[in-house]
């Protein structure tokens, strides 16, 4: 349907002759208690299952009889998944593995859907088998009964509570005692456990994760959709709303007008149209390279997971702030929730914790990009997108005053291009380098990485930063349309330039800018704006979200915006009945008082 589109998730063959293809709705809105069920237990059975599992337990799941959550979060542990506390132990004189969460802290804590609505969870636990510790598999463990929906003896489950938005979903808490699952229950598509207990290792120990690195993927389509949604909102609105006096006496101009209002806002769109071509190529890269490992290929698994933390927190730290800078820019009306701005963002800030808290995600990108650059330096070439470490290390030295900078135009999108690419370089080099002075100090691996946090983040912020410039870059090449081309060459330079105006500190200590180009490029930044004016709106009906999407009295594609905040407001349950006994029984009583 035009208002409901839907992405591929998933696809997998179920025996000989089915495929089964999951499908997402992207534009639905609001969050739901079946979220986990379809985009996170459906995906972890046919990624993680043998074929005999997906049998027995795919096609009940597929057809809501089976109601699935996401088991891994707990209390006291949630991004460092390594640290988890739920154990698994294999009974090999029944063929069972025994479930326990064996501290207040091993308690599972926030799978939606887990409160009320799921029967079945994939739990991730620590399997232990023949007295060694195998570290963290994933377990189908029944937590419902089928018929009456109550809990099983030894689980002890429920909602968390209220929290920060995402009020629809029964986030829960499951705590597991002595809870006993057949040995077939374990997921054995790659790691097993034979019947007489012995451990047989998976093909590569990330494979556990394979459902979060498919998830953060997706996390940054939705950056691009909750930070397009906010621009289409605020743009729209002030292409409607007439505000103060460029000159006496004249009238009040369309708030789109000023040019600290497009400052506010145009970035922000150019980093929307950059966020959804990253996430198209993030789903496809993701696609490809899953079918890679269903071939036994699991050499970019690594990048993968590396590129898919970063981008995750890239992206999800840059929306976040921006559908705030976007709600604050409609005024006091984008305060009230007729403009949905509110709903957009207690919907989306949680991306920026759940999957991961995003300053863990970018360590563990930067953890990838110091070992590439260590290979890169002893002489292995890489491939891939850290391919640009291969560069002899002189190319990314800082230039010389005599010398020229790398960027010479700053209209050139493809020079920009470049100057990113070697600030994400010399920055990743430098986070490098000073990881091993401090090694040289007679410090721990452990300890030299936390004295170096900071630069490692800086590193792994100007990698993704230097990917996203340059997909939206290559996308470029794919557009045929002349007009179409133009605009969004625009957009590309100007997300290029603003990004380089902001860490423009950055650029300079490479030797990638001087700094009379900073004022040229902050010329160039108001220029583009005025270039951008006449589009913005065609920009965002291009996003092609219907009225039932947005939920917005502010964002309406007709324009109607005043007329549907009073309707908005006449809805409201406080009008939907009168105060005249209220007044008599409080108000009244109250007032003879004073």
């Amino acid at each position: 349907q035009h208002s409901s589109k839907y992405i591929l998730l998933w696809s997998a063959e179920i025996g000989n002759s089915c495929r089964i293809f999951i499908f997402g709705c992207v534009h639905r809105g609001r969050p739901e208690p079946l979220d986990l069920h379809l985009g996170m237990f459906l995906p972890t059975l046919l990624n993680q299952s043998s074929p005999a599992q997906l049998e027995a337990f795919f096609m009940p799941a597929w057809n809501l009889e089976i109601i699935g959550t996401y088991a891994q979060t707990e209390m006291g542990h949630g991004t460092h998944i390594r640290g988890l506390e739920t154990t698994a132990t294999y009974d090999p004189s029944t063929q069972e593995f025994v479930l326990n969460s064996p501290t207040i802290s091993s308690i599972k804590w926030w799978p939606g859907g887990l409160g009320k609505t799921s029967n079945h969870a994939i739990v991730l636990a620590q399997l232990y088998t023949q007295g060694k510790c195998h570290g963290l598999h994933a377990f189908i463990t029944p937590i419902r009964c089928m018929k009456t929906h109550m809990p099983l003896p030894g689980v002890v489950v429920g909602d968390i509570g209220p929290k920060f938005g995402f009020d629809e979903v029964d986030n829960g808490y499951l705590k597991l005692e002595n809870v006993r699952i057949p040995r077939e229950n374990m997921l054995m598509k790659y790691a097993k456990v034979e019947p007489d207990g012995t451990y047989v290792k998976p093909p590569s120990d990330k494979l556990t994760y394979g459902t979060m690195v498919f998830i953060r993927s997706m996390i940054v389509g939705e950056s691009a959709r909750a930070l397009s949604k906010s621009c289409t909102i605020a743009i729209r609105y002030s292409a409607v709303r007439h505000q103060s006096e460029l000159r006496p006496g004249e009238p009040e101009p369309q708030i789109l007008d000023y040019q600290a209002q497009q400052y506010k806002l145009f970035p922000l769109l150019a980093t929307a149209y950059a966020f959804h071509f990253v996430g198209q190529y993030m789903s496809k890269t993701y696609h490809r390279i899953s079918g890679d490992i269903n071939q036994g290929d699991f050499s970019e698994l690594p990048e993968l997971h590396a590129l898919s933390a970063g981008l995750k927190a890239f992206t999800t730290w840059v929306a976040n702030a921006g559908i705030e800078v976007c709600r604050m820019s409609c005024g006091g009306h984008g305060y009230s929730r007729c403009s949905s701005l509110p709903d957009i963002y207690v919907t989306f800030t949680p991306t920026c914790t759940y999957e991961g808290e995003n300053t863990v995600m970018m360590l563990q990108t930067a953890r990838y990009l110091v070992k590439s650059y260590k290979q890169a330096r002893a002489g292995q070439q890489l491939t891939g997108i850290v391919s640009y470490l291969n560069e002899p290390q002189s190319r990314i030295q800082p230039h010389s005053v005599s010398s020229r900078p790398t960027v010479i135009n700053i209209n050139d999108l493809a020079s920009l291009v470049e100057a990113y690419k070697f600030r994400a370089a010399k920055l990743v080099e430098m986070a490098a380098k000073n990881l091993q002075a401090e090694l040289q100090h007679s410090k721990s691996n452990e300890d030299a990485w936390n004295n170096n946090s900071i630069d490692l983040v800086r590193a792994s912020d100007a990698h993704c930063h230097y990917v996203v410039v340059k997909l939206f870059a290559a996308k470029l090449s794919e557009i045929g349309d002349t007009a179409v081309h133009s605009v969004l060459s625009t957009l590309a330079l100007l997300y290029a330039l603003h990004g380089v105006a902001l860490s423009s500190g950055d650029f300079l200590q490479a030797g990638l800018l001087t700094v009379p180009q900073l004022a040229q490029i902050s010329q160039r930044l108001k220029g583009l704006l005025s270039e951008l004016r006449p589009n913005a709106v065609a920009l965002v009906d291009a996003f092609d979200y219907r009225d039932e999407m947005l939920n917005s009295a502010l964002g309406r594609y007709d324009g109607n915006v005043y007329e549907h905040m009073f309707e908005w407001a006449k809805r409201s349950p406080l009008n939907q009945t009168e105060v005249h006994e209220s007044h008599h029984k409080y108000l009244k009583p109250l007032r003879s008082k004073l």
